[in-house]
């Protein structure tokens, strides 16, 4: 990736890393209500996490994601002159390569990463991988369990668009992803949140991030709810879903073009709402036993990585009572 000139466009000033599954989405929607901060409608440009490419051509239906710097830094031409620039991707974590690749681009660029306790997250993965067609395994312990193979480039979906997503153990090294940063980039620019203070108090999260990133940090965003994890009923209904929703091929924006002229709005919300609800149904509850044996295999990392952060999250995840 090459630099840009003194005169191209202006460059992101913050970066919202991380992790997925762990209010991010909520975040991000916050941030965009200050008036002086400017981040564009496509969340996950990527364009940073150069070592995560996708598997195949993006389907047409789906938003083009940015793949030269020009592309990349038209997502900001809409920005005002008094804006700060942020844009959000939670693959930049995971990535081995964003944080390097941040620092090149704009080395005062300041980061904000959230971590969540990582069993729970794990589930919450899983079950978005599901959702987006990259997995197809609904059980998480053979989905971890099939991770050697899929190493070997075996047992991975035919709708993966990304395998490096399936590599569950890697999403979990906490300490490491956050070293690449501060290996990258002055501590002081990377500023690292525990999702369970986001969301004992998402207003006070935001305003401490709104003085991180140099704005007014008395304004007032609404405060939105996260993403809740939801299950998929079928993987088959949840694509077809999707492809009528954006109107993919002729078929699909024919059919999507007549429902619109004949059904009033609020019938075709109503009927929208009741199939989504259907295609989209809550998740089931935890593998308690599961999760337990994870939480057994994962406290090594949680007591690393609080040694590392300065903070006893062993005792706030309750490892401690294990």
């Amino acid at each position: 990736m090459s630099n840009p000139s003194s005169d191209s466009s202006r460059l992101p000033d913050f970066f919202l890393a991380g992790q997925p599954k762990s209010g991010t989405t909520a975040l991000y929607a916050m941030l965009r209500r200050h008036p002086d901060v400017f981040m564009p409608g496509l969340k996950e440009p990527q364009f940073l996490a150069t070592d995560l490419p996708w598997r195949f051509p993006q389907p047409s239906y789906q938003t083009r994601l940015p793949s030269t710097l020009e592309e990349y830094l038209a997502l900001f031409a809409d920005a005002e002159p008094q804006q700060r620039l942020g844009e959000a991707s939670g693959a930049y974590l995971f990535s081995r390569t964003a944080a390097a690749e941040i620092a090149k681009l704009n080395p005062q660029a300041r980061v904000i990463i959230i971590f969540r306790e990582p069993a729970s997250f794990l589930r919450s993965l899983h079950l978005q991988l599901i959702a987006d067609l990259q997995e197809d395994e609904r059980d998480l312990r053979k989905a971890m369990a099939l991770e050697p193979l899929r190493d070997q480039g075996r047992r991975i979906p035919g709708t993966a668009y990304r395998p490096a997503d399936l590599r569950y153990s890697e999403h979990l090294r906490y300490t490491d992803q956050l070293v690449r940063f501060h290996a990258a980039l002055p501590r002081e620019q990377v500023r690292t949140y525990i999702y369970d203070d986001f969301r004992a108090d998402n207003l006070g999260t935001v305003q401490q991030i709104f003085e991180f990133i140099a704005v007014d940090p008395a304004f007032v965003p609404p405060v939105l709810e996260n993403n809740k994890a939801v299950a998929v009923r079928s993987q088959v209904l949840s694509h077809n879903l999707h492809r009528f929703s954006v109107g993919h091929g002729p078929f699909s924006r024919a059919t999507k073009g007549l429902v619109k002229a004949i059904v009033p709005e609020r019938q075709r919300r109503r009927v929208l709402h009741g199939v989504e609800t259907f295609a989209y149904p809550p998740p089931p509850p935890p593998d308690e036993e599961l999760m337990h044996e994870l939480r057994l295999r994962l406290r090594p990392e949680v007591e690393r990585f609080s040694e590392y952060i300065g903070r006893d999250l062993v005792a706030l995840w309750a490892y401690d009572r294990l």
